[in-house]
């Protein structure tokens, strides 16, 4: 079959590719706000529909929460399942939006054309880079590339509540040989396969010390104040070297493999210029690891709220009665998030003074993930990146977490390959996100020149 047939088709229908693309943008299927639920849904249909005309047997799965999409198609040997979210993140502070975040458009840049609107780039444009492949595929030869499940999520940005179940219940029909996983990024101007991923564990915590608010001139120094409680806690979880303090934390983390450090170390990463773009320029992980360590291969822990007693305009004099705070850890391979979860709670009991309590709610516990590119089709992928992008593609990490990776392993006993085009400034979950055209046009053509080298 003529790979080049279907490259010049994906050319020459871009424009078609890009309305289609900007109709789903148009659905605001923001996942974790209630009030958009029929769009959630409707974005389901919207796919499942496109599937269809692909000659998918497609359709959306009703779960507890937001469809599922699945669909399956194709003949051929090695059986591939694709992975995308159609759910979006919320929009706010919608002031900061140039332009409404529904309303997609092209604009000019001084870095190229880029495609704006809310799920841009996480994850409508990325999961319709494959689609469309699979489109222009079909186009020439008459039929799909090979055998192939595509497997679509809606509650991805909300927590993927029905994810687990739905795997489990329908695990023999999603099994497949290898799934891809279009969510990730380009590295600066590189292609490269994620084949390294972190966990992550979230808590919050509340300490609670009177039982009202109380004034200060007339209680403190007496009563214990839990935003002082709450400090000594945060202040305790690094020591002076970035190190994570936790008991037990580091328990099954190993050092990168040298061959791997070695790579990592060819990519000629510039911290300066990374930290320079957000207004830092020191990293603060642990003192003797490189930044790309730390980014991709090593554990944190990270205060990302933390809120108590009167914080309105002007000053009040209150010593409150609680302190409250959202903490999160990005864990490694040989991490088990539920023993660490178990042993950070311990760790903030012991710091709790007699007249206080402390309460914990939990925000979820995933394991990282390594993938296993001894696989050939790993490096048949990355030569197939190469010659689209004509540079080599990257083995790299990825400091974020994607939890259906792991689960493809535990749950359907398949690895995963995570491929994807995004770049550092698309801005996914904050205003004025975009993707970029060349990310998407050769996004597509990336996929079409993959599933010719597996199928």
């Amino acid at each position: 079959m003529s790979l080049d047939a279907v490259l010049s088709r994906i050319d020459e229908t871009l424009p078609e590719a890009m309305d289609r693309l900007f109709a789903l943008l148009r659905i605001p299927s923001i996942s974790t706000d209630p009030a958009y639920r029929a769009d959630c849904a409707r974005a389901a249909d919207w796919l499942a529909g496109d599937l269809r005309g692909l000659g998918f047997d497609a359709a959306a799965r009703a779960t507890p929460g937001h469809p599922m999409v699945v669909g399956h198609g194709g003949e051929g040997g090695r059986h591939l399942l694709f992975y995308g979210h159609y759910d979006v993140q919320p929009v706010d502070p919608l002031d900061l939006w140039h332009r409404a975040p529904f309303d997609p458009t092209v604009e000019d840049t001084p870095h190229g054309r880029v495609i704006r609107a809310r799920g841009a780039a996480d994850d409508k444009g990325q999961l319709m880079t494959f689609i469309e492949a699979c489109r222009a595929w079909r186009d020439v030869h008459g039929a799909l590339p090979g055998r192939l499940t595509v497997f679509l999520e809606g509650e991805e940005e909300s927590g993927s509540p029905s994810l687990i179940p739905f795997m489990e219940r329908h695990r023999e029909e999603l099994k497949a040989d290898l799934a891809l996983i279009c969510d990730t990024g380009l590295f600066e101007d590189q292609p490269a396969i994620t084949t390294m991923l972190r966990g992550l564990l979230g808590e919050e915590i509340t300490i609670t010390g009177p039982n009202k608010d109380l004034h200060s001139g007339s209680y403190g120094g007496a009563a214990m104040n839990p935003i002082r409680v709450l400090a000594g806690i945060i202040a305790s979880l690094h020591d002076e070297d970035g190190r994570i303090t936790v008991p037990g934390f580091y328990d099954g983390v190993t050092d990168l493999p040298e061959a791997v450090r070695a790579q990592w170390q060819a990519l000629a990463f510039d911290h300066r210029k990374f930290l320079g773009e957000v207004g830092l320029s020191v990293p603060a992980g642990e003192h003797d690891r490189t930044p790309l360590e730390m980014l991709w291969s090593r554990p944190t822990c990270e205060v990302n709220g933390i809120w108590g007693g009167y914080t309105g305009a002007g000053f009040k004099t209150v010593l409150p009665s609680q302190a409250h705070a959202k903490i999160s850890f990005r864990l490694v391979p040989g991490q088990d998030p539920h023993r660490l979860r178990d042993n950070f709670r311990n760790h903030v009991r012991t710091m709790v003074p007699f007249d206080c309590q402390v309460a914990f709610h939990e925000h979820g516990a995933s394991a990282a993930s390594v993938m296993d590119i001894s696989d050939p089709a790993f490096e048949a992928a990355r030569a197939a990146l190469g010659q689209e992008w004509g540079r080599p593609a990257s083995y790299v990490g990825c400091g974020g977490s994607i939890p259906i990776a792991g689960y493809f392993r535990s749950i359907l006993d398949m690895d995963a390959m995570l491929i994807g085009f995004g770049r550092d400034d698309d801005q996914i979950h904050s205003p004025n996100e975009k993707y970029d055209v060349e990310s998407f046009h050769k996004g597509i053509r990336s996929w079409a020149r993959i599933l010719a080298a597996l199928t």
